[in-house]
């Protein structure tokens, strides 16, 4: 009697679906997802988290976005993924093997927006394999250039600078010839 095959094993679901297509100006990268957004299944969820404002402070968006609203993002020329897709929690909370900086590197080669932000040290640390300091930084994945942002978790607010976010945001208005 033959073997039955066996399924495939489906492959793990991300916490929070990646926001990435091709022709993006921004994609911001986090570690992994919070609890709070793990929870709400909304990037950057948590009330304390300066994510959304800051966006909006910067004029990245035209008025201050809900977390709920993340899927509208592209409509701005922005993206979202995380360096951990298949865990949550804080980022001393997670696994030793859960951050996947080749993957990463995949998907910003594929969709190849023009700038990658990390939006914490601990991001850049987990994707780059070396510690960042904030700005732009001086490797590449592909053609999209780096940049390194203080976290807009309110764990980190100790490290909150606007300053680096309005950077950012001055790079991307130049690269869009604004």
């Amino acid at each position: 009697m033959p073997a039955t095959p066996r399924p495939l094993a489906a492959a793990p679901a991300h916490i929070l679906p990646d926001v990435l297509r091709p022709g993006l100006a921004l994609v911001f990268c986090g570690t992994a997802a919070g609890k709070r957004s793990a929870a709400e299944q909304a990037y950057y969820a948590h009330p304390g988290n300066m994510f959304w404002r800051a966006l909006h402070a910067c004029g990245l968006t035209p008025r201050l976005l809900r977390p709920a609203e993340y899927p509208q993002l592209p409509d701005y020329g922005v993206g979202l993924t995380d360096v951990a897709k298949l865990h949550s929690g804080n980022d001393d909370e997670l696994p030793r093997g859960a951050f996947d900086a080749p993957a990463l590197h995949t998907k910003i080669e594929r969709y190849a927006p023009a700038l990658l932000a990390f939006t914490s040290k601990a991001a850049a640390r987990a994707a780059l394999g070396r510690a960042a300091d904030y700005g732009p930084q001086p490797e590449r994945i592909g053609a999209t250039r780096l940049f390194v942002l203080p976290s807009p978790s309110g764990q980190a607010r100790g490290h909150w600078d606007l300053a680096p976010w309005l950077a950012l945001a001055d790079v991307v208005r130049r690269s869009r010839g604004a």
